[in-house]
């Protein structure tokens, strides 16, 4: 009507304003946001389902008894008895878990931590099962935590996408999956040191706030693991860099002296939490240790005598300098050598990590140099697990990759960023690798602790490659039992087993073939695999004059004579 009444007299009319646009950006925005939280639940609850699966149906692995009763006498004694060489907050985590259990106890048992541990689950009529759940529960959690730290460290350096890309790597790795179920502290130290760079490179914008928080991680770290000490000189340099960033504007003196009053928050942080940590147990800091530390000479005692750290924790160092002088029988594609190769790990973490995440990880270490967007993220993601890497290559035991799982952890974390590519194919190629990784770990399951990639066989041939926890830690002694009750009923069965389990607790009685003539075995000859790794003399014998039958969660060989 309007417009044929203008057209009829001349007149122009201004034509009328567009009505006002719908806010339509939250309508978009909320379910993006719902499908991300649904996206991070999914990966997590994955997560959480494997490792729950695995810690409920795994025997004790060779170390999770020391821990175990170590983190009782805490409750029951508040003292440092046991395992001096690893500090107590791994140890305080897991009693978290066992004050659930509630475990009978004796404090008065005489004997190393290992008889303290086997007593504990087996001799004190508690049921080894419950406890063990309990104990691992904590460190589950722990490692849930860990994920969602992955995903805020991913989304702040490159996104959403970047971050979902990021967790489902870490919630897919098999490594993550095998120590996360395991009251063991190697899943918390790289949680901790992991959460220290995150807070670091957050002090590039709040500086007050994430410094002191990046030290407590950094001292969380410490007070779990000795190994993490190395990362101490690294992290206080990250926190001057970060605090040196954050004060840009201001004079070149104001900028240093901040700087170095942020290095030396981070280390004053740090150890104020290790202090605390052995405090919490015994504030007295009594130390009676049931067994004897080793003496030790030179600079390396040094050194433990000299750090402003409670005397336990030296003490528990030079027990971790006296055990690298300690002569290590190592195996490695089929040579068992004694001592240590300096490329044993970087080799282990080939066999043992997931090729797309092999794949994923190197790209996305590319992707952080390249991209300007990313680079100042270079040192925070590249420098941590390259350092602790390289002086782990200088350790003296080659027992597995769980003293490098920080590795698999950054690659996941450096993976994520390959969606900053700007190419069509670089979104596609991602989630193709990503759904490699799963069907990966999802085909292991629920045997994560041998696992190796397909290029390596998978892991049904892990045992000829690599040993000890890589493949079997005594974890697989109630599949045994089960096996053994279901095939071979009455049949006479010759044990070789490497862990702390008691096989007659699950109701295997078994031998021990190489304390008979060779003649006089007959029947089932039941090796734990890392046993015929190293075999020697007579097992040797035995194994290569037997037939191979079956496996056990592919870390004990089944063989009939």
């Amino acid at each position: 009507m309007m417009a044929s009444e203008a057209h009829g007299t001349g007149t122009i009319h201004a034509p009328a304003p567009p009505a006002p646009p719908l806010p339509r950006t939250r309508a978009r925005r909320w379910p993006a946001r719902q499908l991300v939280v649904l996206l991070v639940v999914l990966l997590l609850g994955q997560l959480a389902a494997a490792m729950v699966t695995t810690a409920v149906r795994q025997t004790p692995t060779i170390d999770e008894p020391v821990y175990v009763v170590t983190a009782t006498d805490y409750l029951h004694e508040h003292r440092l008895r046991y395992n001096p060489e690893h500090p107590p907050l791994g140890k305080l985590l897991i009693a978290a878990g066992v004050a659930v259990a509630d475990p009978r106890y004796d404090p008065d048992f005489p004997g190393t931590q290992g008889d303290a541990g086997r007593h504990l689950l087996y001799e004190s009529g508690n049921d080894p099962w419950r406890l063990m759940l309990w104990a691992r529960l904590p460190v589950i959690a722990l490692t849930l935590l860990g994920g969602l730290v992955v995903f805020a460290f991913a989304r702040d350096l490159a996104g959403r996408t970047a971050a979902l890309v990021a967790l489902a790597l870490y919630a897919f790795s098999p490594d993550v999956i095998a120590h996360g179920s395991l009251a063991t502290l190697d899943l918390p130290l790289t949680a901790f040191l992991l959460t220290s760079v995150w807070l670091a490179w957050r002090a590039r914008d709040r500086p007050r706030l994430y410094v002191p928080l990046a030290g407590a991680a950094l001292g969380a770290a410490a007070a779990t693991k000795m190994s993490a000490l190395p990362a101490i000189p690294l992290l206080m340099l990250l926190a001057a860099w970060s605090v040196w960033h954050a004060r840009a504007g201001t004079g070149r003196r104001h900028r240093v002296l901040s700087a170095l009053a942020g290095a030396g928050t981070v280390l004053v942080v740090a150890v104020a939490v290790v202090w605390t940590a052995y405090l919490v147990v015994d504030p007295r800091l009594g130390f009676a240790p049931a067994e004897q530390v080793p003496p030790l000479a030179g600079k390396r005692a040094l050194v433990s005598g000299l750090l402003p750290l409670p005397p336990a924790y030296g003490a528990g160092l030079r027990t971790q300098f006296a055990l690298e002088y300690y002569p290590w029988e190592g195996f490695l594609f089929g040579r068992v050598y004694t001592g240590a190769l300096w490329y044993y790990l970087p080799v282990a973490l080939l066999v043992k990590t997931p090729l797309g995440l092999l794949a994923l990880g190197t790209a996305g270490a590319v992707t952080v140099l390249a991209v300007p967007r990313l680079r100042p993220a270079a040192p925070y993601l590249l420098l941590p697990p390259a350092l602790l890497l390289a002086v782990a290559m200088t350790g003296a035991r080659d027992f597995g990759t769980r003293y490098a799982l920080f590795v698999p952890v950054f690659l996941a974390m450096a993976g994520g960023c390959v969606t900053l590519w700007r190419r069509r194919w670089a979104g596609p190629l991602a989630g193709v690798l990503v759904l490699w990784v799963a069907v990966s770990s999802l085909r292991t399951f629920p045997y994560y602790l041998p696992y190796a990639n397909e290029a390596f066989g998978g892991p049904a041939r892990t045992h000829r490659l690599l040993h000890d926890s890589n493949v079997d830690w005594g974890q697989d002694l109630g599949a045994l039992a089960d096996r053994l009750r279901e095939r071979y009923p009455g049949e006479r069965v010759w044990l070789v087993y490497k862990g702390s389990g008691v096989p007659s607790y699950y109701g295997i009685r078994a031998a021990d073939p190489r304390t008979v003539p060779p003649e006089r075995v007959r029947g089932l000859l039941v090796v734990s695999d890392s046993a015929v790794a190293k075999a020697r003399g007579r097992l040797a014998e035995l194994i290569r004059t037997s037939r191979p039958v079956g496996e056990v969660g592919h870390s004990i060989t089944l063989y009939e004579r």
